[in-house]
């Protein structure tokens, strides 16, 4: 029975994950990077100041690096680790390239979709910021009626979603690193993880980002640090793996190491499914976070937001998969025709360096998983919030908690099939508001692209919570 249901998953997965999504999801970002006059340039030159530079006076919860602190904790996962590595596994190193492009056009995106989602936020009487694709949909489209079906649409998926990609996927991943390396039993890191993130979400997103500002800077600058070691004892194979995953991208073949390349397509599917997985843009979801940020105009808080799609993917996401590439290819007792599971890829590739690689591994799938955990968590809470009302959240938090305690036990890659699934469908809506709305986004960036410190004097409109 469960290999059935198991093997219609997969199927289901197969499916969604075909051609039409993959031109839906890369078009778009190559379409709003045009629409948006490259503002790849701005994210970079403008959009990673403004992360550090706090802005007080304008209306928010949190701050602009608080916020994007919430998004990058949601966003850098286990998708930066061992997402790369089941792209590897699955589609060929080739899988890398495709992975990164995701991110460097993706940037595009993630500004749009939030963008709209500060320029559509509402407030709660309470004074709680409410913004993201639901929002954009219901507020931002002519198209009224469409706009509250899609809004629930897409609220309806990311609150599932947030059991699978933020909460059983990741502290799954953290039981069974910790059981592999340290010896304690799944069950136990599940209750312990459990208790440590509910202490953190019944605080709210205030308690969220102070975690999150504090432990994302220090997770992403060790496991960085950790990879361009890694990198240094690979030397000699660094220019062999670029060339390996570029070719492969594109034709199938061999590498040394075992490596194969199983074609564009394979490669394309699984390096922009796990380039979704990992930088979410296109998803929906890091916009929830940017809502909530104090930010004067829509423009300023896009720009910030924007960057996470860079240090997730085009930083991060290419040293891991330039770890295990040149790891695989230097150490031919690695067997790749014998595994399928990304995670074991992973493991065994920064097992090649003694004692430093499975530090690294080990400590940075426990802090971004963790993280993640954390960051949908508020993610999660304000799509159930959308659909249901402020008197499910506490009940939403208690099964949050008990997923956490439960995932170690869970058959991983079933879930990783559902994620992914759910991503999907949460990313189909997000991507029509963004298109729908591109005008807008165009008009907005236009605006205050050269005056990213002008006031935007709209009024947030105040709703019923």
């Amino acid at each position: 029975m469960f290999e059935t249901i198991s093997n219609a998953i997969y199927d289901i997965d197969a499916v969604i994950w075909g051609w039409w999504l993959i031109i839906l999801l890369f078009g778009t970002h190559i379409f709003m990077t045009i629409r948006t006059g490259f503002i790849q340039r701005k994210t970079l030159s403008k959009g990673i100041k403004l992360s550090v530079t706090r802005d007080p006076d304008a209306e928010g919860e949190v701050s602009n690096f608080g916020a994007l602190t919430t998004a990058l904790a949601a966003t850098i996962g286990t998708g930066n680790i061992v997402g790369v590595g089941t792209a590897i596994a699955l589609g060929g190193p080739g899988a890398v390239l495709w992975c990164w492009l995701s991110g460097v056009f993706g940037i595009a995106t993630k500004y749009s979709e939030s963008l709209i989602a500060v320029k559509y936020r509402v407030k709660t009487k309470d004074g709680r910021m409410q913004g993201g694709a639901m929002y954009a949909l219901s507020r931002g489209l002519k198209w009224k009626g469409l706009g509250k079906v899609l809004g629930m649409i897409f609220a309806i998926f990311a609150g599932f979603a947030s059991f699978g990609i933020g909460c059983a996927t990741q502290v799954n991943a953290i039981a069974n690193i910790v059981e592999e390396n340290v010896g304690v039993p799944g069950w136990i890191v599940g209750i312990v993880i459990a208790v440590l993130t509910a202490i953190v979400i019944f605080g709210g997103i205030k308690s969220i980002a102070s975690v999150c500002e504090k432990l994302v800077p220090f997770m992403a600058i060790f496991y960085v640090l950790g990879c361009i070691i890694i990198l240094g004892f690979n030397y000699d194979y660094i220019i062999p793996a670029i060339k390996t995953i570029c070719t492969l991208a594109f034709t199938p073949g061999a590498a040394a190491g075992g490596l194969v390349g199983t074609g564009i397509m394979a490669a394309m599917r699984f390096g922009i499914a796990r380039g979704l997985f990992s930088n979410e843009s296109g998803m929906g979801s890091a916009p929830i976070a940017a809502a909530a940020a104090q930010t004067r105009n829509p423009v300023r808080q896009a720009l910030v937001s924007s960057t996470g799609t860079f240090w997730d993917t085009v930083v991060v996401c290419l040293m891991s998969g330039l770890v295990i590439v040149t790891s695989v290819m230097k150490n031919p007792n690695i067997n790749v025709d014998e595994i399928e599971d990304g995670g074991v890829l992973t493991t065994l590739a920064f097992q090649q360096i003694p004692y430093l690689g499975p530090i690294i591994l080990t400590l940075g799938i426990i802090c971004f998983a963790y993280s993640t955990v954390l960051g949908w968590a508020y993610y999660g809470e304000r799509a159930v919030e959308y659909f249901a009302g402020k008197k499910v959240l506490i009940g939403y938090r208690i099964l949050y908690v008990a997923v956490a305690a439960i995932a170690p036990v869970v058959a991983l890659d079933v879930v990783w099939a559902l994620a992914d699934i759910l991503n999907a469908l949460m990313a189909v809506p997000n991507l029509i508001a963004v298109l729908l709305l591109s005008n807008v986004i165009a008009s907005e960036t236009k605006k205050y692209i050269n005056d990213l410190d002008a006031w935007d004097e709209t009024p947030v409109p105040v709703i019923d919570d």
